[in-house]
């Protein structure tokens, strides 16, 4: 067992003009390769940097004025580490479900030629693991002819595809750097009533993707009656940990993976971190797997919970975009949509509070000019507010209007029906 160990300004003079790197996500970004990558941003030129979902400690060093022309960044979902830079121009983001992003990898069409990445340390026999982000990680690592890791006693080993033996390494940095840590949200009155309402309707067995924030965090704490239920989700986050301690999570009714809860990123604090590393019930892969509908398809009563930032009268889900304004990604909620529908048993839920925050109605006539569409209205099943759980699923466009308009905050309800009449005339009046 050897490895090729230096420094991280070091290791970054492997980096050179004109060449594509793919920078880890998740909460595992490699900083300190990123800071040394910075520092070279006045001689380099023309390098693609290309990031996807994360959670980074600060906004990323390359995102500067005067190395506008050293990094190009390019982003397949838009993490706080260079929401700003995007916003402003100077970089831009690449539409593309996440499952799918590793096949442009692995064709050619998003050139991989650098993969940095946050490391375990190697164990007996010379193997480190990518810890808490298989996701694009996986694909990137396949690709790249030069692959530069931070070696880190912070990173969990976790066992599956973010597995690796160190003389892959073309360079190695010693480092000793906390993973950024995602407090687990605390969910509020009217989250507490979306998860209660989605909890519902879970039946024992069912296997489970949760996505982040208040609501799915609100769900889980519902759910302490059920048994036997399994995971097979994209992020795995804090909040599955009393689930998975208390064996409500036994994994024991899937049919892909049986007994293993599956992931391909997480999202935590240093107990979830812990929970992981070295645990071989839980597997971590490649999102190109995960994320596959017909591989989540394939497990029986399949429970999809993602959320949205609003929905318009005929069930079309904006859950990227601000308006024009690329927010953050679609992460894997189609994937996870289709997967579901197509498992026997299965549903999906579709979650939002009402409002937002200043009290803007997030159900609409039709969608805020520019918003992108992330669920269709093809696919909608399940949509949940503050005021109740509605089913879509085989309903007409009248119908759905007013299923929606029916858990809409109670301001609104009139206005939204005015609409719905002069858009649907009739069939919408004759359900009156």
């Amino acid at each position: 067992m050897s490895a090729n160990y230096m420094s991280a300004d070091e290791a970054v003079r492997l980096i050179e003009n004109g060449d594509h790197v793919y920078i880890q996500g998740s909460t595992s970004t490699p900083e300190t390769l990123c800071e040394a990558l910075a520092k070279r941003g006045t001689e380099l030129r023309d390098v693609t940097l290309y990031s996807a979902f994360a959670v980074c400690s600060r906004e990323a060093p390359y995102c500067r004025e005067e190395y506008k022309d050293a990094f190009k960044v390019q982003s397949f979902f838009v993490s706080n580490g260079v929401r700003r830079w995007i916003q402003e121009g100077y970089g831009s983001t690449i539409p593309r479900f996440l499952g799918e992003v590793p096949a442009l990898m692995r064709d050619g069409t998003c050139r991989v030629d650098v993969a940095l990445l946050n490391c375990s340390m190697p164990n007996e026999e010379g193997l480190v693991s990518f810890g808490v982000s298989a996701d694009l990680a996986t694909a990137a690592v396949e690709c790249a002819d030069r692959v530069i890791a931070q070696i880190n006693p912070n990173m969990p080993f976790s066992y599956g595809d973010p597995v690796i033996h160190i003389d892959r390494l073309a360079a190695a940095v010693l480092v000793d750097e906390p993973l950024v840590e995602v407090p687990t949200a605390t969910p509020s009155e009217e989250e507490i009533k979306i998860g209660n309402f989605i909890a519902e309707h879970i039946p024992d067995g069912a296997t489970l993707q949760i996505g982040v924030g208040g609501i799915p965090n609100a769900v889980i704490r519902a759910l302490h009656d059920h048994k036997n239920l399994g995971l097979h989700t994209e992020a795995m986050t804090d909040g599955v940990l009393p689930l998975l301690e208390n064996g409500i999570i036994d994994n024991s009714m899937k049919k892909v993976m049986p007994g293993k809860s599956v992931a391909s990123l997480a999202l935590g604090s240093r107990n979830l971190y812990d929970y992981m590393d070295g645990n071989r019930d839980i597997i971590f892969k490649d999102v190109a797997w995960t994320n596959n509908p017909f591989v989540i398809a394939q497990n029986p009563k399949v429970v999809s919970i993602n959320s949205c930032l609003e929905i318009d009268l005929t069930g079309q889900i904006c859950a990227d975009s601000i308006g024009t304004r690329i927010f953050s990604g679609i992460g894997g909620q189609h994937d996870f949509v289709y997967g579901s529908q197509l498992s026997e048993g299965g549903m999906s839920f579709l979650a939002m509070l009402s409002t937002t925050s200043k009290g803007v109605n997030k159900i609409k006539p039709t969608l805020t000019e520019g918003a992108g569409v992330v669920t269709t209205r093809f696919q909608t099943n399940y949509v949940v507010t503050e005021y109740g759980a509605v089913d879509l699923r085989g309903k007409d466009l009248a119908e759905r209007a007013k299923l929606l308009i029916s858990i809409a905050a109670p301001q609104f309800r009139e206005e939204l029906e005015r609409a719905a009449a002069a858009r649907f005339g009739y069939s919408f009046l004759r359900l009156k």
